[in-house]
């Protein structure tokens, strides 16, 4: 199919280089990518995917698909290849009395965050309002809201797929249930999700967010009495750590009636003397926008992350002595886990080891390309150093793993069955572009 074809038969358009709007479409979170597909098909309706799909594989392009770009390897992005956008199909429409939200696959979080919040409501969305809805949702989906109602591949109803064949098919509980399954957790590996439903739930409109610093030579004990809070912490609380610079910071985030979070903050007492503690009031949209960076498609970025099932005091130790290492050394977080994540039964959904704990994650973030050898090299030699302690790792924190980092999100019995819906219904890993689960003939 030619490029005057497929334009003839899109409500949507085709940018090629030199076109207006296409350096813009393809730039993505990550300032490392800068990959030039061959043709970037800014998708308006689910006709426009269906004919995407079928000029990409009738032409042999390589397809990534679109919508807040925030993969770190940048899988959107296919250089030579055809970039479907969904970022034209970001609706959201919430249906206030029977709770459910209908969000578009091209729709940000933020997007989402605001039609369910003028009525009160949200569901689980990750921590920063410009990554897109479909790519959190497939690969899990872990947000402020998880230890109370789930992750966001939880709270779906039903998903509606477009298949590497043309199919379009709804996935449900009783529609196409092993797709259903799949989708909740195994990423894009099965087709593309052109519209999800969403469960939501009456959060109110408050949050609180508490953060105390602790100098390196208190963190070590303070990082101790921190976890063991976390052990009986409510369900609202999510507990969160970060170390950069010798500093470490130690918190939760509430969302709920900030004075029942208050009631945490004498617990903290035990934690040691901070340098600094902050307390902050706000809005439920304002903690979702709280880690945005407006120009954070200047960065170069890079991270590893682990799943940890606990953090015994020597993993304290290494984490602190990884972080006081010489040279670039990145930041380094923690996030709790439990509550409601660990309430659903591992086998439930292809979202795997619910046990965990604690989610770490190293990033770093950069400018000058000049950096880019030595600061991928501190990040994968800081993360190394917890190998040991490490249960597995959340899809959507892989990298450039490559298999070995999918065998390392999924347990081999999923893996299977993962592989066996990849045979199903993308035969040829024609959705390749991704944390990619191999059909069976292309292992």
């Amino acid at each position: 199919m030619t490029m005057s074809d497929l334009s003839a038969v899109l409500d949507g358009e085709v940018l090629t280089s030199g076109d207006a709007g296409y350096d813009e479409a393809r730039t993505v979170w990550n300032a490392m990518v800068d990959r030039r597909p061959e043709l970037i098909v800014r998708c308006h309706s689910v006709p426009d995917v269906v004919a995407a799909i079928a000029s990409s594989r009738a032409d042999g392009l390589q397809i990534g698909v679109r919508c807040g770009g925030h993969s770190v390897v940048g899988h959107a992005v296919p250089d030579g290849g055809m970039m479907i956008d969904l970022t034209p199909m970001g609706a959201v429409v919430v249906d206030a009395e029977r709770r459910r939200a209908h969000v578009q696959g091209g729709a940000l979080l933020g997007a989402l965050d605001i039609a369910a919040q003028q009525h009160g409501l949200a569901t689980t969305a990750g921590n920063v309002s410009h990554t897109g809805v479909g790519g959190l949702t497939l690969g899990g989906g872990m947000g402020w809201l998880a230890r109370q109602h789930g992750l966001s591949c939880d709270n779906v109803e039903s998903f509606e797929v477009v298949t590497a064949a043309g199919e379009v098919l709804r996935a449900s509980e009783t529609e196409n249930p092993e797709l259903f399954w799949g989708l909740r957790g195994g990423g894009g590996n099965f087709g593309i999700v052109t519209e999800f439903e969403f469960r939501l739930h009456p959060v109110g409109t408050q949050a609180l967010v508490v953060e105390h610093d602790f100098p390196s030579d208190q963190g070590g004990s303070a990082l101790r009495a921190w976890r063991d809070l976390s052990a009986t912490a409510p369900r609202a609380a999510t507990f969160t750590a970060f170390v950069l610079g010798g500093v470490v910071t130690l918190g939760y985030v509430w969302v709920g009636d900030p004075e029942e979070g208050r009631a945490l903050l004498p617990a903290f007492d035990s934690l040691g003397t901070a340098t600094d503690t902050r307390v902050m009031d706000m809005s439920y949209v304002e903690l979702q926008q709280r880690d945005d960076t407006i120009d954070g498609h200047a960065f170069r970025r890079y991270w590893k992350g682990h799943y940890f099932t606990g953090l015994p005091d020597d993993l304290i130790d290494a984490m602190l002595e990884g972080s006081a290492a010489p040279g670039l050394v990145p930041a380094a977080s923690l996030q709790a886990y439990g509550g409601a994540i660990a309430d659903v039964p591992d086998d439930a959904t292809a979202f795997s080891q619910r046990g965990t704990a604690f989610e770490f994650v190293t990033a770093a973030r950069w400018t000058d390309p000049a950096e880019d050898v030595e600061r991928i090299a501190a990040a994968r030699a800081y993360a190394a150093t917890l190998d040991t302690y490490a249960s597995g790792a959340y899809v959507n924190a892989l990298n450039d793993e490559g298999l070995a980092g999918v065998r390392r999100a999924y347990p081999a019995d999923k893996l299977a069955r993962l592989t066996a819906l990849k045979d199903t219904y993308d035969p040829d890993n024609v959705f390749r572009l991704n944390q990619n689960i191999p059909p069976s003939t292309k292992d």
